[in-house]
């Protein structure tokens, strides 16, 4: 790898997927600097668009060479306030330039961002800020608003008086040197943050280019409803785009539609989508076509043959999914340029990852045993440990193998996704997984969102139980949904119980919270 990105993508080599992952290697230099990769080595080309910004009034687009202005004069005003080397600092801010800038910023002094999310209220702030032991955010005036009870200097940058000629010399940083704070979006217990180095981004450019059927064509441009606080936003989209020279849009909207979606697909002359699969399952709803894409990508829940099939009517092309997590993300993924995908899977693994399916001895399994989804040490993405948690970093490793908490089985060299560890039902003496059960449910015309957990039986340790929430104008019968499991897959995975709901607890990034489910139901009432 060069020190300049935007002489190529990291998988510029063509061949099928067996070659790329033969003929790769991280190559990380030993002084590496995030800031460097996403904007300050652009500037031999000022002008070229960094930023398609919908988050104002019309479009208005930003070339690198002003994104530098923006980094480097908040930088100076940042480094005379006394932010240093080391220094965790918040970054409060919705899709908008700043929001990469504060990022740029923060980096070229050697200081490490931790992302935020805007709908946090005081409580979630508070408890992310005092963890990180972070005493400066930049935000903006709403966000500001929010963090006036907190311990903390918020920085406004459209009020500041910043200098667009102050260029930082950038921090002289390797590649394992702490970079970013992110924090796990909690669903039981408090939020964990995962640091990690300046060589995340390199790590997630690979799962990035395949996912996007060689992302980085005549054409591109970049687009996600997912929020810039997450490791979706951030690091699937906003950061690898810059780096590899494709158009990101940044655009505000506070609750995704279908129509707000066309809006910013239209305006931004977006070709690259990162839907989440909740957003997904909302256009399908819809009934909403979204043809002239030539990518779409999508991670976090996986999709089932339904969601796959709908995806071909609705834009014309195979949705590509891909797998990964905080703590080490995009670690396979498919590639329809590159293979076939197959249903139930989430692709195989992404050049540069060693993956493996591990048995209670935490040795390898053969394929179609199931067993714990593993990484091996030495992945660029794969974080340096979480904050202040030593011995919660080492429960997350066994041996040269990192633990994703996730099940899953080899299907030749595909990964068959089966649930979080503690999502698999055991009923009867078969261990089943939620998610194929999900997607034929989903496959039922009255059926809007569907979710499968497991309740303790008496007699068969759990039975299953189906939380529907119905299509709008519909009214579902549990028998009907029962006998339509019965028959698209076997009698043995049929929900023993049926409750319907007019909506499902979930996370801030859109991932059901099956605890939630299971916590509702141990109180003895349906969800």
């Amino acid at each position: 790898m060069t020190a300049a990105p935007q002489t190529r993508p990291l998988l510029a080599a063509r061949g099928d997927h067996a070659a790329l992952r033969a003929g790769f290697g991280w190559a990380l230099p030993a002084r590496l600097n995030m800031a460097r990769q996403v904007c300050f080595d652009w500037l031999d080309q000022p002008q070229r668009v960094a930023i398609i910004d919908l988050s104002g009034e019309g479009r208005r687009d930003i070339g690198y060479g002003a994104l530098a202005g923006m980094a480097g004069g908040l930088a100076a005003h940042l480094a005379a306030a006394g932010v240093a080397r080391g220094d965790r600092v918040g970054v409060l801010r919705s899709q908008d330039p700043w929001c990469a800038a504060g990022h740029i910023a923060l980096w070229s002094l050697g200081a490490v961002s931790v992302p935020l999310f805007k709908p946090f209220g005081p409580d979630a702030l508070a408890t992310r800020l005092s963890d990180a032991g972070a005493q400066h955010v930049i935000t903006d005036t709403e966000g500001a608003e929010r963090l006036a009870t907190l311990p903390v200097t918020p920085y406004i940058p459209e009020d500041l008086m910043l200098d667009p000629a102050a260029a930082p010399d950038v921090a002289d940083t390797g590649p394992d040197d702490p970079a970013v704070l992110i924090y796990t979006s909690g669903t039981t217990g408090a939020p964990k943050g995962a640091l990690h180095g300046h060589r995340i981004l390199t790590g997630h450019l690979p799962g990035v280019e395949i996912s996007h059927d060689r992302l980085g064509q005549p054409g591109d441009v970049l687009w996600t409803p997912a929020d810039w606080a997450w490791i979706g936003g951030l690091f699937d989209v906003l950061m690898p785009g810059l780096a590899i020279g494709v158009p990101v849009v940044a655009a505000r909207l506070p609750k995704f539609t279908p129509e707000g979606a066309r809006e910013v697909i239209r305006t931004g002359t977006v070709r690259n989508v990162f839907f989440p699969p909740t957003a997904l399952k909302t256009l399908k709803a819809d009934g909403m076509a979204l043809p002239g894409l030539r990518s779409v990508a999508s991670g976090g829940e996986p999709l089932g043959a339904e969601m796959l099939d709908w995806g071909r009517r609705a834009f014309g092309l195979s949705i590509n999914e891909f797998y990964g997590q905080t703590e080490c993300n995009m670690v396979a993924s498919s590639a329809a340029s590159l293979f076939p995908p197959r249903p139930g899977c989430i692709g195989r693994a992404v050049p540069g990852f060693d993956l493996a399916v591990l048995g209670p001895d935490g040795a390898p399994l053969g394929e179609g045993e199931e067993g714990d989804i593993a990484v091996r040490r030495g992945a660029a993405s794969m974080f340096l440990g979480y904050w202040n948690r030593p011995d919660a970093t080492a429960e997350k490793f066994r041996g040269d193998w990192m633990l994703t908490g996730d099940r899953g089985a080899w299907e030749g060299d595909y990964l068959r996704f089966v649930g979080r560890e503690d999502d698999v039902i055991t009923s009867a003496g078969y261990r089943i997984g939620p998610a194929e059960i999900e997607d034929c449910l989903m496959q039922h015309a009255d059926v809007a969102l569907a979710a499968v957990i497991g309740v303790p039986d008496p007699d068969r340790t759990e039975r299953i139980r189906a939380c529907i929430v119905p299509r709008p104008g519909t009214s579902p019968d549990a028998q009907a949904l029962q006998d339509h499991v019965r028959r698209r897959l076997s009698a043995h995975l049929v929900p023993r119980e049926v409750v319907f709901m007019d909506t499902l607890p979930m996370t801030v990034t859109g991932k059901i919270i099956r605890k939630e489910l299971k916590r509702q139901a141990a109180g003895g009432s349906a969800p």
